[in-house]
């Protein structure tokens, strides 16, 4: 018996130490393999990558996994008007439409290349500072200094944008001219900040040694940091024509102390409208008031809220301001300032109890809804996905893990029932199929600003793509109202036509208030920078009648299940055909 156990232990002993050899050959094995693919993903991206790739953030690394969209595998399910049963389609890369196949190639390629992105971002710039004087000769306008950049308090109160793959000064500083400022700040490689008034605390000019990220040799800023430089027309010595980007807002009645309601004001014979539109600008204020030889600077207040405009034949000659009215009516003009009483944003301090969604189908206005709800609430919103480009718009909360609770709600289009139900309540965005679904289309062939082309509305794609997406569109409403905990439903045409109280009842479902100034501030600055570009062909109609016939059945269907909830119906002119 103790032979026995003898041999026993001794083959117990054999085996652990063959199981301990074998863990470390696998160990080696697996960090040379890891070496080895590292190498190569480096060599691949010191070959280039197409310039409109996205670029996840370095917060994925902690990801212990990305796991692909819903909405990026398959078109949606088939949908069975009036009925309950929702199939899946079986999906055939030999046969797909292009748009169809590349929706699994996207995520794929992100985070095939955020790896490379990101080690060549974080390259040191040790003497950025001094070839930045080197540089400046090549850049439009004047190289001012080096200046402490504190993000809450910021002394460039104009526009802000980043870029974090293709900024560089030109670039900041032709924007900042193209809204009217005087200097160009820039920080962290990839920031841009507008301003008419220099900062006070100059730093040294070494601590400004962050390169920019689009151009090389030349130096972005610094960790709380600005580089300001002067824009491109004073050094030419010619004016930007600061009248293109000003907008007419109409006739209204003047309130009954101009110079309370009014920081700022001008006295000037002959007055124009590019004159007071100038000198309101140069005071950073977003409205130019003209009342005969008056010009006042300020805000959207109570006292003056621009809700509602007088008749605009009591302001006779409207555009020349020599005509306007001198007594109890006013002309209102936009200059290109920013708004920014509303600009500052920031993630929660706690982590938020309430798990919530914005949930819409693409093309619904969920990017427009997160700048309405940031802008009013002052918390970033984030995301399932991650969108490089939306980033470089001002969505911070596109870096941050959508689970990590620091948003105030999250965007999606997911619909499955799993993906539904982690959420603990959601505001559920619709709009008109036929947009959403042309919205969306252009977004696939020209980004978030920009329209398709004909070429593109002609091909055997849009067909197919109708032909899958409308059936999406039906079915993500119907499941979010099957699976949703708690919900509100927010119709896109009714928030443009009414966007203070529409806007009121989103603040309020996400247990946030808010002042009555940053709502009028919001409404000042309802279109933010996602209004879309470039030529847009007038009665337009891609859609065939079997294609109005498929989609108004979605219609009916959707119509009925938010009835069916006792929410009020879809609006009228979903079908207007």
């Amino acid at each position: 018996m103790a032979k026995a156990f003898f041999r026993l232990q001794k083959f117990l002993r054999r085996a652990q130490f063959l199981l301990f050899f074998l863990t470390a050959a696998y160990l080696m094995a697996g960090s040379l393999l890891l070496l080895q693919r590292t190498r190569l993903v480096i060599q691949q991206g010191s070959r280039g990558t197409p310039s409109n790739q996205a670029l996840p953030a370095p917060e994925e690394m902690s990801r212990v996994g990305i796991v692909e969209p819903r909405s990026l595998q398959s078109p949606g399910p088939r949908l069975l008007v009036h009925m309950d049963a929702l199939q899946e389609p079986a999906l055939d890369q030999q046969h797909s439409p292009h748009w169809l196949v590349s929706r699994n190639s996207e995520l794929r390629q992100l985070r095939r290349r955020w790896f490379h992105r990101f080690t060549s971002d974080q390259e040191p710039l040790q003497t950025a500072g001094f070839k930045a004087m080197k540089h400046t000769a090549e850049h439009k306008g004047t190289y001012v200094g080096c200046f402490t950049h504190d993000s809450r308090e910021r002394t460039l109160k104009g526009a802000v944008f980043y870029d974090l793959r293709k900024m560089t000064v030109t670039h900041c500083q032709e924007a900042c001219a193209e809204r009217a400022y005087s200097y160009a700040g820039l920080a962290y490689g990839a920031e841009c900040y507008c301003g008419n008034s220099l900062p006070a605390a100059a730093a040294k000019p070494e601590e400004c040694n962050i390169e920019c990220k689009g151009e090389k040799g030349s130096v972005c800023g610094g960790v709380n940091r600005l580089s300001v430089y002067g824009v491109g027309y004073q050094r030419s010595g010619t004016k930007p024509r600061r009248t293109r980007n000003v907008i007419y807002r109409g006739c209204f009645r003047a309130p009954e102390n101009l110079t309370d309601t009014f920081p700022a004001s001008l006295i000037q014979p002959n007055l124009t409208v590019e004159m007071c539109s100038e000198f309101c600008s140069k005071k950073e204020f977003p409205l130019a008031v003209i009342r005969g030889q008056e010009c006042y600077c300020g805000y959207p207040t109570r006292r003056f809220p621009l809700r509602e405009g007088t008749d605009g034949l009591r302001c006779s000659g409207a555009h020349n301001a020599s005509r306007a009215p001198g007594g109890q009516d006013c002309l209102v003009y936009q200059t290109p300032v920013q708004d920014t009483r509303c600009t500052d944003r920031k993630f929660l301090t706690t982590k938020s109890k309430v798990f919530v969604a914005l949930s819409s189908f693409p093309g619904a206005g969920n990017t427009w809804a997160r700048h309405l709800i940031e802008h009013a609430t002052g918390y970033y919103t984030g995301s399932y996905y991650f969108d490089g480009a939306l980033y470089n718009k001002g969505f911070k909360g596109e870096k941050d893990h959508w689970r990590s609770r620091r948003t105030i709600c999250v965007k999606t289009h997911e619909s499955g029932k799993t993906e539904i139900e982690m959420f603990d309540s959601a505001i559920l965005l619709i709009r008109n199929p036929y947009k959403s679904l042309m919205a969306e289309f252009n977004r696939k062939y020209a980004g978030h600003l920009g329209y398709a082309t004909d070429r593109n509305w002609k091909s055997k794609e849009w067909p197919d793509f109708v032909n899958s997406y409308a059936s999406w569109w039906a079915s993500h409403v119907l499941e979010w109202l099957k699976y949703g905990k708690r919900l509100l439903v927010v119709h896109y045409e009714e928030l443009k036509q009414s966007l203070i109280p529409k806007l009121k009842e989103m603040v309020e479902f996400l247990n946030v208030t808010v002042t009555e100034d940053r709502l009028l501030c919001v409404e000042n600055n309802r279109d933010g920078n996602f209004k879309r570009s470039g030529a847009k062909q007038k009665n337009f109609e891609p859609f065939t009648q079997e294609m109005k016939d498929l989609i108004n059945r979605y219609i009916l269907t959707v119509d009925e299940a938010l009835r069916g909830r006792n929410f009020s119906g879809l609006p009228r002119e979903y079908v207007p055909r």
